[in-house]
């Protein structure tokens, strides 16, 4: 990340639209992690450092796509079945070795090469074998019938996958295919997590009262996991500057990303913002969004940072809204905006403000088709309704109300959580 001690998003008490901080993002964060190479097997989930490129065409011959008969197309008829004998049997795997000669056919299978001279397959399901090694073989059947053509797939030099990336099995499958032991990727980012706040205890521990369990620390840990990221419990903070900023300064060095839960709003134990601004440089801290409002970005030497609000959903939301695309940006990954989904409510909303909000929702399927519901209370902190949810329904700022029926965006956890 670029160092500074003024920033251009700082911009007071203006809150930050959620498309202003995303566009943030790109401007203040640079890639940060360096790059190996791994076997395939340890390359799924990592991100593509490199374009990918081909070391060999596929299929590197004529193949068949079916188990049938391989034969000449000058053979066959357009309008009379024609027998020709059977003199070769061709497997996947096992060429015929010679041209196929005029007025003789193959007996061939699915993924046998197409011998020399062949340039049609008849599936045998159309094929009568006459019990003396001959086929009588239909009229009328297109030339390359169920032929799967050499390069159809790529060739050498294509480039099959290009870098940012992020890799799934069936990426492996296809880096295999086109002849790469090892595939070069992008170092995980490395992520420091701490959670802030005297009312907050370990799970399990005896509450106090006016006490509650750390569930933030541990689901965003969990979030950032399931992004690939290699993650340090760094525990939990009291709400004192003097440690806040101590144990700050301290992972700076050995983390990409420090994020924090709790103390960047304007309470008076709030001392996470005033951390990092002894540390190093806040791009923005308050976001027009609902719940998420007190959410931050900075930086911290070399370190990108991201405080989050103290409430869980809150914390959540913003971590999939705003830290998922910064954890992208940082590991080399192309960042693309998750997809949404068009989708009837099922519900009646009202908003109060002019903040974009985000609602607790599910997919019910009704008589008429699938149908959006929502929790009953949208409270920032009633984390049950979080997990019990399938996704959010985005609602825009200039957005006052919602009826049944009306056409909303629905953005799946799914689209969100990796």
């Amino acid at each position: 990340m670029t160092t500074s001690t003024t920033d251009c998003f700082a911009i007071g008490d203006r809150l930050l639209s959620l498309d202003e901080a995303l566009a943030a993002i790109p401007e203040r964060v640079t890639p940060a992690v360096a790059v190996e190479r791994v076997p395939l097997r340890a390359a799924a989930g990592r991100v593509l450092a490199a374009d990918l490129i081909a070391t060999v065409t596929h299929p590197a011959e004529d193949t068949s796509a079916m188990d049938g008969y391989a034969v000449r197309h000058s053979d066959l008829s357009p309008t009379e079945p024609v027998t020709l004998p059977v003199t070769a049997r061709v497997a996947a795997g096992h060429p015929l070795g010679r041209p196929l000669a005029s007025g003789e056919a193959a007996r061939i299978f699915t993924g046998g090469v197409m011998p020399a001279g062949a340039d049609t397959v008849i599936m045998q399901e159309d094929v009568t074998d006459t019990g003396d090694g001959r086929a009588t073989l239909p009229a009328g059947v297109p030339l390359r019938r169920h032929v799967r053509a050499a390069g159809g797939d790529f060739r050498t030099g294509t480039t099959v996958m290009t870098a940012g990336r992020r890799l799934t099995p069936l990426d492996i499958a296809l880096a295999a295919a086109a002849g790469h032991p090892f595939v070069p990727v992008c170092e995980r980012v490395r992520i420091g997590v701490f959670s802030t706040g005297d009312e907050v205890f370990e799970p399990g521990a005896a509450l106090p009262p006016g006490g509650l369990y750390d569930g933030n620390r541990y689901g965003l840990m969990a979030l950032a996991e399931a992004l690939g990221a290699e993650v340090t419990d760094l525990g939990h903070l009291p709400d004192d500057l003097d440690r806040i900023t101590a144990a700050l300064g301290g992972a700076a060095d050995e983390h990409h990303l420090l994020l924090t839960s709790g103390g960047v709003s304007v309470g008076g134990e709030d001392h996470v913002r005033d951390a990092v601004e002894a540390l190093g440089v806040l791009h923005f801290w308050r976001l027009a969004i609902k719940p998420g409002k007190p959410a931050a970005l900075g930086q911290i030497r070399d370190a990108a940072f991201a405080g989050l609000p103290g409430n869980p959903v809150s914390a959540l939301v913003t971590f999939l809204l705003i830290v998922r695309p910064l954890v992208q940006r940082l590991g080399g990954q192309t960042v693309t905006p998750p997809l949404r989904y068009p989708l009837p409510a099922g519900f009646h909303h009202t908003k109060a403000g002019h903040r974009r909000e985000f609602l607790r929702a599910w997919i019910e399927t009704g008589p008429e088709g699938p149908v959006l519901r929502t929790a009953a209370s949208q409270d920032s902190a009633m984390v049950r309704s979080m997990s019990a949810a399938g996704g959010l329904v985005d609602v825009p700022e200039d957005h006052r109300a919602i009826e049944p029926g009306d056409l909303v965006d629905y953005l799946p956890f799914a689209e969100v959580m990796s």
